[in-house]
């Protein structure tokens, strides 16, 4: 007998639940809770902009231990917050080749601030990483990612562009970026555009033996030739893989939008 969608629907989810504990990746299971407040975003999240992104969500589900087993990796600083939770610090500084801290230094931060229960309530972003990933683009990116593809193989969530929404705002001058990032590694030139490549290292006392390789962070920044503006930010990040095009979430209207690079879909593998 064919079954009905809302009891396939729970079908599917008794499933999700079941592999999880079975699997003990009970992780997983909180993840997708969280992924699932997505197609709700302002019920379940809200978002502030000072000098850093913190991103607040209002049910949390996520917990300190679900973050360390996915990413292996422990924080720069640990420190206790007023409310009996925990703050965590994640130090990520820009290395050479030979992945040496260069001097003078150039970091940022990303913070993690758990409550009582050990749950994840606000993740914040440095002032310097806006300057890659702007706010307005980077709260756009994740409302984008109700509906997604979820991998848990990959650990990457694809968000599926047709249900984008679209602002009116000004993508970064290479100039800009390159006044607060310095010279990049290597520079790959391509017909009409550059993708310039930084390594950024975790500062941490700690990781798991076999995840040393989740600390150093790749990032690769693609500018248009054409009107010197970041277009494309992909990254690893503590193992995760990032990539955002931001000309997707850019209203028709806009300039950058209009000059689309064909090549748009090999800048953000």
């Amino acid at each position: 007998m064919k079954l009905k969608p809302a009891s396939r629907a729970l079908k599917i989810l008794s499933l999700i639940i079941l592999s999880s504990l079975l699997s003990g990746c009970i992780e997983w299971f909180r993840i997708y809770q969280t992924y699932l407040q997505l197609n709700e975003f302002d019920r379940y999240f809200s978002v502030a902009v000072k000098q850093d992104f913190t991103l607040h969500f209002n049910q949390p589900r996520i917990t300190s231990n679900d973050f360390i087993n996915l990413t292996k990796l422990y924080p720069s600083e640990n420190l206790p917050t007023p409310n009996n939770g925990r703050q965590w610090r994640y130090w990520f500084c820009k290395v050479n080749a030979q992945q040496e801290i260069i001097h003078p230094e150039i970091k940022f931060f990303t913070d993690l601030r758990f409550n009582q229960e050990n749950q994840l309530h606000d993740w914040s972003f440095s002032s310097l990483f806006l300057q890659i990933a702007p706010a307005q683009f980077l709260e756009v990116s994740l409302r984008s990612l109700a509906g997604a593809e979820i991998s848990e193989e990959k650990q990457q969530l694809k968000a599926k562009t047709i249900l984008t929404p679209t602002i009116s705002a000004e993508l970064p001058l290479k100039s800009e970026v390159l006044r607060h990032f310095g010279e990049p590694i290597s520079i790959e030139d391509n017909a009409d555009h550059e993708v310039y490549r930084y390594f950024f290292k975790l500062l941490t006392t700690r990781i798991e033996k076999g995840y040393e390789g989740n600390a150093l962070n790749e990032i690769k920044l693609s500018f248009d030739k054409k009107n010197q503006r970041l277009f494309n930010m992909a990254g690893n990040f503590a193992g995760l893989k990032i990539a955002i095009d931001y000309r997707n979430f850019l209203a028709p209207n806009t300039t950058e939008h209009s000059a689309k690079l064909t090549t748009s879909s090999n800048a953000s593998d």
